[in-house]
């Protein structure tokens, strides 16, 4: 008798299924630290203090937008072991049309087409902040993390109104003050 192999397991997605993360919108991100390490400050008093890793995820969040046309971030905020952010996808990036571009054998030149994703651009932001907490690491002597800085995956909603965003800007602005009735600030407290 043959043993079934067992199915390989697939993770749910979260996110809403049928929709185009890459069309222009605006959307609200929560980005987790792996095993929600407290890695970038500490709140005193309702206010963040960021440490020098803290102060690295805010530069990198702070160019996105100069390194990634049609993508442009707002109201951002740090905590001990996790990030808030809203990011905007306002449109594709730099594309080449054959209207436009000087053609040769036909084919347009210039920059190919690229149109980013909320997936892409928080697998980016991932990306760029662990490899520069890594040198912190190694340089600066910041706390290391094991395996991974990032938790897998990331929490987003899709804001659909002036009053939506406006709520929102407003969650990210009060979270610091709120930080001790924060689910991720219980789990700090059990581990």
């Amino acid at each position: 008798m043959y043993e079934q192999a067992e199915a390989p397991h697939r993770r749910r997605s979260i996110r809403l299924k049928g929709y185009d993360y890459s069309e222009a919108g605006t959307y609200f991100v929560t980005i987790c630290t792996q095993n929600r390490e407290c890695l970038f400050g500490n709140i005193i008093d309702g206010t963040i203090r960021l440490n020098e890793a803290g102060e690295m995820i805010q530069t990198v969040w702070n160019e996105i937008p100069s390194h990634y046309d049609g993508i442009d971030v707002d109201e951002f905020v740090i905590m001990p072991n996790h990030v808030h952010g809203i990011i905007v996808i306002v449109g594709a990036g730099p594309c080449a049309c054959p209207d436009s571009e000087p053609q040769k054998n036909g084919h347009p030149q210039g920059v190919a087409p690229t149109r980013l994703s909320l997936p892409d651009v928080a697998h980016r932001f991932k990306t760029l902040t662990t490899k520069r907490y890594v040198d912190g690491v190694k340089k600066h002597r910041w706390r290391p993390f094991a395996k991974a800085l990032w938790q897998r995956n990331y929490w987003e909603h899709i804001i659909r109104s002036e009053d939506d965003l406006n709520r929102t800007r407003e969650y990210i602005h009060n979270n610091p003050r709120k930080w001790e009735l924060d689910e991720l600030y219980a789990e700090t407290q059990t581990a």
